[in-house]
């Protein structure tokens, strides 16, 4: 048997955001490692596309949850465990960006940005943490961005969520080093996902640059000059759920080609 295809076998992972982009891309990984897969979003019919996709690599159900609701994030993860089994590795990929000068900010986008991206880490973290505490063995991967780790004009309210998400992870890898559960952050840079293509047309849109010059000026800032692959984001995931990573706690991972350093 391939070791690295039986690194995680017997280990559920839970991925947010798991219908497309970095999150299907991270289900992939963990399924290809062994873990059987539950996918989460608000979508059900992309759900399960993604899930048909899937399921020659192995298990993979689905369930509807809005991280920013607490109670749609109890009863989905209650509903996941009674599935699958207690979740093992929790992968917190749900995301939301919207671009605005910060004068024109007001306090709906505020909030929005941090019930999706802050809060909702905190509530799926919150409903998986407590097994992974009583099994001595557990994996949250906070996906980020380099938002998280430097600034950037016209998304404050989206940096600085992402800098609570990596704030979040450095306090409670501390809180939980010595009880065998372990938690990071990936930070990708400008990522080929619905989010960055969203993005490039909202740039064509307000400054009458074509698509192809608004793909080359996110990609500028990558010293590699391109955008970060979802599969490259879904290694560095789950590289970090291996077992032989268990050294590896409270890290931003930036995956941006040296963008971040």
């Amino acid at each position: 048997m391939n070791p690295i295809a039986a690194s995680l076998e017997g280990r559920h992972a839970l991925v947010t955001g798991g219908a497309r982009g970095i999150g299907a891309a991270c289900a992939r990984a963990l399924l290809l490692r062994g873990a059987s897969v539950t996918l989460a979003g608000r979508d059900g019919a992309a759900l399960a596309e993604t899930a048909a996709q899937l399921d020659t690599l192995g298990r993979v159900e689905t369930e509807i949850i809005d991280v920013a609701d607490e109670a749609s994030v109890l009863a989905g993860f209650a509903r996941a465990v009674r599935c699958a089994g207690r979740v093992d590795i929790l992968v917190n990929n749900a995301g939301q960006a919207t671009s605005a000068p910060f004068g024109k900010t007001d306090a709906v986008l505020w909030q929005r940005m941090l019930d999706v991206n802050l809060t909702g880490t905190f509530h799926c973290t919150q409903a998986a943490l407590p097994a992974m505490l009583e099994a001595g063995w557990g994996r949250v991967v906070n996906v980020a961005s380099t938002a998280g780790l430097v600034g950037y004009r016209y998304v404050a309210a989206y940096v600085a969520a992402k800098h609570g998400v990596v704030g979040l992870t450095r306090a409670l890898a501390l809180e939980v080093a010595a009880r065998g559960v372990t938690v990071n952050a990936v930070c990708p840079g400008y990522t080929e996902t619905d989010m960055v293509r969203a993005a490039i047309a909202n740039i064509v849109a307000k400054t009458g640059r074509d698509e192809q010059q608004a793909r080359a000026g996110l990609a500028a800032g990558n010293p590699q000059q391109r955008l970060v692959q979802p599969e490259e984001v879904a290694n560095a995931v789950a590289w970090l759920c291996l077992p032989e990573s268990a050294a590896m706690t409270g890290q931003a991972i930036a995956v941006a080609g040296g963008e971040v350093m």
